[in-house]
């Protein structure tokens, strides 16, 4: 009994020895670590800060792989994929992410939220709509919403960008009636090149219901009521543009003049369009009105008129144009003509007050930023 118990006072010293040796190892391990991971993290930043974008990718690593469980890590890692166009390297990290089972929501969410830019970025657009579709009523819920909204758009899937932006106005996030209307535009627009009017009457409808200001439903039933030969009709509807959007006018001037021409209202159509174009006088206008007067010499009075007014290129032109037989129509006037018809072309065009893109014909939407009613309805040379 008394050898067992010295052995036993012997051990007990022993284990608590070895015990403390253990502990100390341990905890300079954890402040070596500890150490080290924000080394690594700042190091990184600075690299960041100093454009030098692949040194800076290499101490991300260095100290996800010291700390694997820090989030914070991981996002500005992932992120930093993203903006150097790695971005499959950039949805693994926000995948692992996902995958963690001790992930709190909020940062799910925002991996989620990190996941779906960079399935738009890579142009996977079917995986980005998902991922922002996961989205919905978490914190990211109207930047997810304002997401498909632009990605339904870039598809031209116009029903559904109506739905998002419905979705949109009604959580309180902004007047989203002008832009549902474009796409219902959009929708009449398919329904005629299909051959179905009824169905692109019924997409105008909903237009001018849900945005009775918007100036493009009336531009497009007046064309439409053109085209099928309703003149009577085209005419009514375009009359609507005037009061509230004279300068949209300008982009149905010439079809005004053309279905009063066939009405036989040519005169009542004329002086219309000499009152609008004293108020504001724009090249446009000019061709519209030289398409309803016969008479030469009140065309040429007119269009030098407009040249006093508006020394344009396109006001120049025109006076040539018009000068007929006259003293001007020699070899010269000819080489003047040509010079400034080439000079007049880039002036011709509409250019995009958001984005700076120039374009021959007039766009709703612009091609280059997707801004919609971004476009002024004059030329550049009528700005």
């Amino acid at each position: 009994m008394d050898f067992d118990l010295q052995w036993l006072l012997l051990g007990l010293p022993i284990a608590f020895a070895l015990g403390w040796l253990a502990s100390r190892l341990d905890l300079r391990q954890w402040k070596r670590e500890q150490k080290d991971s924000p080394k690594a993290y700042y190091q990184g930043l600075n690299l960041l800060l100093n454009e030098q974008h692949d040194k800076a990718i290499d101490a991300f690593i260095e100290a996800v792989q010291q700390d694997p469980d820090t989030s914070d890590l991981h996002f500005a890692l992932g992120n930093l994929f993203r903006r150097r166009g790695e971005y499959e390297r950039a949805v693994r990290v926000h995948e692992h992410l996902l995958q963690r089972a001790d992930l709190p929501a909020v940062e799910r969410d925002r991996a989620q939220h990190a996941l779906a830019q960079d399935f738009m970025k890579a142009g996977l657009f079917d995986r980005a709509e998902q991922a922002y579709t996961a989205l919905e009523g978490t914190a990211y819920d109207t930047e997810a919403r304002l997401a498909l909204l632009a990605l339904h758009e870039r598809s031209r899937e116009w029903r559904a960008a109506a739905e998002v932006a419905g979705k949109l106005e009604r959580s309180g996030s902004g007047s989203f009636a002008a832009r549902i209307a474009h796409h219902w535009c959009e929708l009449a627009i398919e329904a005629d090149a299909r051959q179905q009017p009824e169905d692109a009457e019924t997409a105008l409808r909903h237009a001018r219901e849900i945005a009775p200001q918007a100036p493009r439903p009336l531009v497009l039933a007046g064309q439409r009521a053109r085209a099928r030969g309703d003149h009577e009709a085209a005419l009514a509807t375009w009359s609507l543009l005037l009061p509230a959007h004279a300068g949209v006018f300008n982009l149905v001037a010439h079809d005004y003049a053309d279905s009063a021409r066939q009405l036989g209202r040519g005169g009542e159509a004329l002086e219309r369009l000499e009152a609008l174009c004293r108020q504001s006088p724009t090249s446009d206008l000019l061709a519209a009105l030289g398409a309803l007067d016969d008479d030469a010499a009140r065309r040429a009075l007119r269009q030098r008129e407009h040249l006093q007014q508006q020394p344009t290129l396109s006001a120049a032109l025109a006076l040539l144009d018009g000068h007929g037989s006259a003293p001007l129509a020699v070899a010269e006037g000819a080489l003047l003509r040509e010079a400034i018809a080439r000079a007049v072309k880039p002036l011709q065009r509409y250019r995009c007050a958001a984005c700076g893109f120039e374009a021959q014909h007039y766009f709703w939407q612009c091609p280059g930023c997707l801004s919609w009613d971004s476009y002024p309805p004059q030329r550049l040379e009528d700005q």
